[in-house]
């Protein structure tokens, strides 16, 4: 994770902040920095957001 965030040019604690849901919207600039370090496309990233937020809006209309 060190080597991610510094290349990515952001410290650990705000990657870990990331990864852990602390930080609820990070700045478009520093998603797009972590997934370039990372080898994902933004289009890759967006689908993953897209999913989850669907998983938990089908597990809130469930309960």
């Amino acid at each position: 994770m060190l080597l991610t965030a510094l290349d990515a040019g952001v410290s650990p604690e705000t990657l870990r902040k990331i990864e852990s849901g602390r930080v609820a919207t990070p700045a478009f600039p520093t998603i797009a920095a972590i997934a370039d370090v990372l080898g994902l496309s933004l289009d890759a990233v967006w689908s993953e957001i897209n999913r989850s937020d669907r998983t938990a809006e089908i597990e809130r209309l469930a309960s």
